[in-house]
């Protein structure tokens, strides 16, 4: 039925368009249409062999012979025309049909590579899977020898596989989410000694900055774009500045990117099918005055076929190739690659350079499905700590990921697969929209199950590997996932808590610790501590004894009658909906400021609701309020002692279908907003202006917000935004073509269908509770440090893990009691962003990735608790590509200005329990709160706090600082 689906809609054209039988793609696209001697260079995925030749640092490639003799030879026109099926998951049928699709596909054009083998290598029938699903199916469903035979047709550049796991739209997407989403080919690579040198974003019209440097740092050289022209708010999607030009990431790292203008619809040049029609685009591209004029290059690319096919088979190509070569042109049949080779040898060393983001658009439909995303974003950042921790045990246990491989690839084809393109399933001829929503939830399943899996698994390990000998009363360890040492609090999984107090056992000291109620009646108490001094990827132990200690003072005052709490670094009124009405530093800066009616956490509505204590005591105070404008939901605030960080947790209780945000409103002149897109940190403002986001081609109205929004004065002063679970922000009155940077608000978008009306998944897919994290902080003045900014958002997302100590009767300790450490950041300005135990087995040791922030090379980045025997340079995707040094035990490394760089690292097993070096550090303090004197302004929103609140109702519990199976669970 999806078929005939398919088949109808190539039949129809402008009489259909009122009887809904065409797709929006036909429709805009037709409706975009009335306006006004050869070498086949490298294979897609070489093999790696003698009889090629490679520069330090990258895989052996084969050699180019020298270009053909003579000037005519040279000047004849080459035309490159690559045949593919744009995949359209559940846009055009569902995963059954497309799998069987793919199958049948591959089948055929390998058994019609095999009957043109005997043509002229121009003229032999190649085909471009779109995306690396298909390579994965096959290896799935298919014999080991029928695989092979693909694999053979790889290497040999019949048939080519790009990085990216199909036609994704991932401007929303957490870094490593997209980095972890192309690891099935870096398991290919590594196998079949294959390299893949093509990734590619199409038919959405914008295009991430930060993806170039995550493209290229996963092995891709190559990248093309063809555009839809539909669903679109960019007034001249279609038009180019540049045809083809080097496509730069903010380290500088670059692809050679084809992005040619639209002139006709998206079946045209510039269209994501701009070689549906081959014999046509070939006379179009050699004889056509405007694109002549465009286009001074002899060297031609013309790609994608399936346009909404469901299926594509055809010997169009071959049979073009053939009969459209003449004396002025060669018609070849292409596997992208080989053109983009040709082409950079020719005109490599003098095309233009352009770095830029072009914003979000289709992107921007997995707002539709904003709790299923804030999931996907959840067990990203989770699994920070759970690998983390899987390293620790798998130096000292290398079978400890055993046995996990097929369920971690799962969770890595997941995230490969969610930002898939159809996401907004805007009248999708297949109807399979519930289907898509349901797989979706699927995804997201298998991402947070592994997560959650190996962080259980991994801590249970850590807790029986620490000797407890001595010990009279339980102790806890409190491991760090962050590259620097911090203070911060954590909730131990103490059963009763009410009666005891909290020692250090390396110090001997004891610390502010309070009880805190389950989130849930059935949820057990726990013991808030705040923990000092915690070091780097490492942990320090706690004991737990009896009797109430010598006591603390409380962490500040917390007044649930007018709505107000205060600490050492901050004074908060909030309104009774949750919003916060005034914001007070320590150095009385008032940093609330109210525009377009909305201040700061601001959900818009009547501003009605209803105040509650949640928590006071030495560690934490928690205001609680409620409302039922303009949706049913409740917010928390929060204040530690000694910590200048605010948090604030919102929780939406019922389902929405119109757009809704979260405001923040600062008292800020002439802002500057920098905030983290993928795998970059942007400055919100035009390149014309210096900043980095194209001056044309452009989407401007809902930009990335990662973990991180700074809006900063010119002095440097200003505020950090830490968000923990939504993907997008409008930066003050932005529209879709032009971008505010005069009025000092941000506004996150909780969710809804903003990319083309109300286009996109209807009512939230049903969802009907959605937690939305942020924490604030002030930054001093200056120079704008993205590294320390960064630094805040990951210890608000990352929180301390704690687990009980439980040594295991038959497993020997194999870790210190003492505060122990295994790596740290040694440069200011770099962070250690992951660290796991490497996909390729034991064999291979850990994989450390780098990202140094700072405008400035960083050399030696990380320090090494546990001596270094050997590293090596990696792709993003774990391929090895070159040596590193070690010297001393140590890497001895140098990272380009904001570059990301991954390496594998061989560390000395850990086998047993004598301490090991920390890192010294000066951590963040814990003093005794000192309140602020109280300003004399009031609350702008009258008290409604009931009377008789008890101290510590039954059911609170900061959500951030559950342990790591709760954090995932909510």
């Amino acid at each position: 039925m999806a078929q005939r689906a398919v088949e109808r809609r190539m039949r129809v054209g402008p009489i259909a368009w009122a009887s809904g039988a065409i797709s929006r793609r036909r429709l805009l696209g037709q409706a975009a249409a009335l306006l006004p001697g050869f070498w086949l260079g490298p294979w897609l995925g070489e093999r790696v062999g003698p009889e090629t030749s490679a520069g330090p640092g990258e895989p052996r490639v084969p050699r180019r012979p020298a270009e053909p003799a003579g000037a005519a030879q040279r000047d004849r026109l080459r035309i490159y025309i690559a045949p593919d099926d744009h995949t359209d998951y559940f846009w055009s049928a569902g995963e059954e049909a497309y799998r069987q699709a793919f199958l049948d596909t591959l089948d055929y054009y390998l058994d019609l590579a095999d009957a043109t083998a005997e043509l002229p290598i121009e003229q032999q029938s190649r085909w471009n899977c779109d995306g690396w699903l298909w390579l994965r199916t096959y290896e799935q469903h298919r014999s080991p020898e029928a695989f092979a035979r693909l694999i053979a047709r790889i290497a040999s550049g019949h048939v080519s596989v790009p990085l990216n796991a199909l036609c994704i739209c991932p401007g929303g997407a957490p870094a490593e989410a997209l980095l972890r989403g192309m690891y099935y080919p870096g398991r290919i690579e590594r196998e079949q000694g294959l390299r893949f040198r093509l990734a590619y974003l199409i038919e959405n019209q914008t295009l991430p900055y930060g993806v170039a440097a995550l493209f290229a740092g996963a092995g891709a050289r190559y990248s093309w774009k063809g555009i839809c022209g539909c669903d679109t708010r960019l007034p001249r999607a279609g038009e180019r500045e540049r045809e083809i030009y080097w496509w730069q990431g903010p380290d500088g790292r670059r692809l050679l990117m084809k992005w040619n203008t639209m002139a006709g619809g998206n079946q045209s040049l510039g269209g994501y099918a701009e070689a549906r029609r081959p014999d046509e685009v070939v006379d179009y591209v050699s004889g056509d005055p405007d694109f002549l004029a465009r286009y001074p290059y002899r060297v031609v690319g013309c790609f994608g076929q399936g346009w909404d096919d469901l299926e594509t088979r055809s010997e169009a190509f071959v049979r073009t190739a053939r009969e459209k070569t003449d004396a002025e042109r060669q018609v070849i049949v292409s596997n992208e690659q080989d053109f983009f080779e040709d082409f950079e040898a020719r005109y490599g060393a003098d095309l233009p350079v352009h770095g830029a983001s072009h914003g979000n658009e289709w992107d921007l439909y997995c707002a539709g499905l904003a709790e299923q995303t804030a999931r996907i974003k959840r067990a990203v950042e989770a699994m920070r700590g759970a690998e983390a921790m899987a390293a620790l045990a798998s130096l000292a246990e290398p079978g400890f990921m055993t046995g996990r491989e097929a369920e971690r690839e799962e969770a890595w084809v997941a995230l490969g697969l969610y930002w898939e393109h159809d996401f907004g399933m805007v009248g999708p001829p297949s109807g399979l929209i519930d289907a898509r929503i349901a797989w979706q939830r699927r995804l997201a399943d298998r991402v947070e199950g592994y997560v959650t899996r190996l962080g259980s698994d991994a801590a249970a390990w850590l807790g029986s590997a620490i000797p407890t000998a001595g010990a009279s009363a339980p102790r806890y360890y409190v491991f760090n996932p962050l590259g620097f040492a911090r203070s911060d609090v954590v909730d131990l999984p103490h059963a009763d808590p009410a009666t005891c107090h909290v020692i250090d056992l390396a110090t001997g000291r004891e610390l502010p610790s309070q009880s805190i109620a389950g989130r849930t009646r059935e949820a057990p108490r726990q013991l808030r501590v705040l923990a000092e001094a915690v070091p780097a990827l490492g942990y320090r132990v706690y004991e737990v004894r009896p009797g109430p200690g010598a006591g603390f003072t409380d962490a500040g005052r917390l007044d649930a009658r007018s709505g107000t709490l205060q600490n050492a670094h901050w004074f908060v009124a909030c309104g009774a909906d949750g919003h916060i009405a005034s914001l007070i530093d320590a150095e009385e800066r008032q940093w609330m400021r109210e525009i377009d009616g909305r201040r700061i956490n601001d959900l818009g509505g009547r501003g009605e609701g209803v105040w509650m204590l949640a928590a006071a005591g030495p560690v934490s105070l928690t205001l609680r309020a409620q409302s039922a404008s303009p949706l049913r939901r409740e917010t928390r605030i929060t204040l530690h002692r000694g910590l200048p960080r605010l948090e604030i947790e919102n929780t939406i209780e019922e389902g929405f279908d119109t757009p809704q945000t979260w405001a923040f409103g600062f008292d800020i002149e002439a802002p500057t907003l920098w905030h983290e897109e993928l795998g970059a940190v942007l400055n919100a403002r035009l390149q014309r202006d210096g900043g980095h986001y194209a001056d044309d081609n452009a989407r401007y109205d809902w930009l990335t917000l990662n973990h991180l929004a700074a809006l900063l004065e010119p002095s440097g002063a200003g505020i950090l935004l830490s968000n923990a679970d939504c993907c997008f922000m409008r930066l003050g009155r932005s529209t879709a073509e032009r971008l505010d940077t005069e009025t000092p608000q941000i506004s996150v978008l909780a969710g809804g269908n903003v990319v083309f009306g109300d286009h996109g998944l209807p009512a939230q897919g049903g969802d009907t509770r959605f937690t939305q994290r942020f924490a604030l902080q002030t930054t001093g003045p200056g120079t704008f440090d993205p590294a320390a900014a960064m630094r805040f958002a990951l210890a608000h997302q990352n929180p301390l893990l704690a687990g009980r100590l439980e040594p295991m009767p038959d497993r020997a300790s194999r870790l210190p009691a003492e505060p122990f450490s295994l790596l740290s950041e040694a440069t200011p300005s770099t962070l250690l962003w992951a660290l796991k135990p490497a996909d390729a087995g034991p064999q291979a040791g850990l994989v450390a990735r780098l990202w140094n922030l700072g405008d400035r090379p960083a050399a030696d980045p990380i320090r090494c608790q546990v001596p270094l025997l050997g590293v090596s340079r990696l792709s993003h995707i774990e391929t090895p590509i070159g040596p590193a040094t070690v010297a001393r035990g140590q890497l001895r490394a140098t990272l380009a200005p904001r570059e990301i760089a991954s390496f594998g690292l061989e560390l000395e097993g850990l086998t047993g329990t004598p301490p090991l070096e920390t890192p010294t550090a000066t951590p963040t303090g814990a003093p005794t709160a000192t309140a602020p004197s109280t300003p004399t302004a009031a609350p702008t929103e009258p008290s409604a706090t009931p009377t008789g609140t008890p101290t510590e109702p039954s059911t609170e519990t900061p959500v951030d600082r559950l342990w790591l199976p709760r954090l995932l669970k909510r």
